[in-house]
């Protein structure tokens, strides 16, 4: 049996060994009551920081966004000229090659042309066959007032002059046809010299971007000798997604820039919008000019061209909202007077130094508008205390 001495030592025991365990499991009731309520996206601000911040709602009003498309510089199509031969027949001569600044009217290159020599000495043929009828009619004009012939013959022979005009004025325009000048058709009439050897000429003043004939290449009517540009003022053109297309219209103001000419930026209107959809890539194309006088700009540049959307009414907050967390936007929702909550919402574009909300957000909410900053400084410090 244990006498009183013992008992006590025992009983003293099981008190103290109680105790320990009582406490131990009052303190992991704690922690887990303050693990249950602690919420990591949650900040409660004191007074004094409550007043370095300023609250409010979200704005709706009218923005309006740039849009940003892919573009590229083009020749001015009102400017190219393609240059061939309306006889054909064979290159003798090559004269300019690409890259070389020509003059309207100058020779590009000649050509040996049978046809050509062909439809002159046709031409000479009618020519000296007018002649004779227009000597042949008037001397029955006076064999008439002579009473030696009747006026039948006459008449006949009248007949033929008119015949062989329309002969000589249909082979004349067929020269025409064939490039000669009213002058050349003159010397022709007055040298009887044929000449098969045919000058390609340029029909405008510009740089000449392609060639595709070299000497003793047979051409025909339907071929491209060469191709003549006027680059002193180009395209740009940007085919812009149906989406976006809405907002374009003509004399619209918008910029370019070319990043292979330290990213130049140009200003200008837009002098064309095409009313139909491509079908293929679904977009609009849209161009304004870009004047080139010094040559800068080279077609198949690559650019971008930047213009602004039609104003919408849209919901806005301020920039200074806005707090980055883990490469997403986020802002702080007012939950009541001191107790805020961080909060993911999708942004749009800045306007003004304000951001679009395009998701998590509603106009009637309070949020933080300045001072988000501090704010989140203190939620981490708070995330901080509570892991300790």
């Amino acid at each position: 049996m244990l006498n009183r001495t013992d008992l006590l030592v025992v009983t003293l025991a099981g008190v103290s060994l109680a105790g320990i365990s009582g406490c131990k499991h009052a303190d992991e009731t704690a922690k887990a009551a303050r693990s249950s309520v602690t919420n990591p996206l949650k900040v409660q601000v004191d007074a004094e920081l409550l007043r370095q911040i300023m609250v409010g709602n979200p704005q709706v009003q009218e923005v309006t966004t740039q849009e940003k498309v892919a573009a590229r510089v083009e020749t001015d199509a009102s400017r190219v000229a393609r240059i061939g031969s309306p006889v054909d027949g064979r290159i003798t001569q090559v004269v300019v090659y690409e890259g070389q600044r020509v003059k309207q009217g100058q020779v590009l290159a000649m050509l040996h042309s049978n046809a050509l020599s062909d439809t002159q000495f046709a031409f000479l043929k009618a020519f000296t066959q007018e002649r004779l009828a227009q000597q042949s009619a008037e001397r029955a004009r006076q064999l008439v007032q002579s009473d030696v012939i009747g006026t039948a013959e006459l008449q006949k022979r009248e007949a033929e002059v008119l015949q062989t005009d329309a002969e000589v004025a249909a082979l004349r325009a067929q020269l025409r046809g064939l490039g000669m000048s009213d002058h050349a058709i003159q010397q022709l009439e007055t040298t009887k010299k044929l000449n098969s050897d045919y000058p390609i000429i340029a029909s405008i003043s510009g740089t000449v971007i392609e060639r595709k004939v070299t000497v003793g290449q047979v051409l025909q009517p339907a071929d491209l000798a060469f191709q003549i540009a006027d680059l002193s003022s180009l395209w740009f053109v940007a085919d812009v997604p149906e989406e976006q297309a809405r907002s374009l219209y003509l004399g619209k103001n918008v910029t370019a820039t070319i990043p292979a000419v330290a990213d130049k930026t140009v200003s200008g209107k837009l002098t064309f919008v095409s009313p139909v959809v491509n079908p293929q890539t679904r977009t609009v194309q849209a161009r304004m000019i870009l004047p080139n006088p010094e040559g800068l700009f080279k077609p198949e540049m690559l650019a971008s061209m930047i213009f602004e959307s039609r104003p919408e009414r849209a919901l806005t907050i301020p920039s200074t909202a806005v707090v980055r967390e883990d490469n997403k936007d986020h802002v702080f929702v007012q939950t009541s007077e001191s107790d805020f909550i961080l909060r993911e919402v999708e942004l749009g574009d800045e306007v003004s130094d304000r951001r679009v909300v395009q998701k998590g957000l509603i106009p009637s909410e309070t949020i933080v508008l300045d001072g988000a900053f501090h704010l989140n400084n203190k939620r981490r410090q708070d995330q901080i205390k509570g892991a300790e």
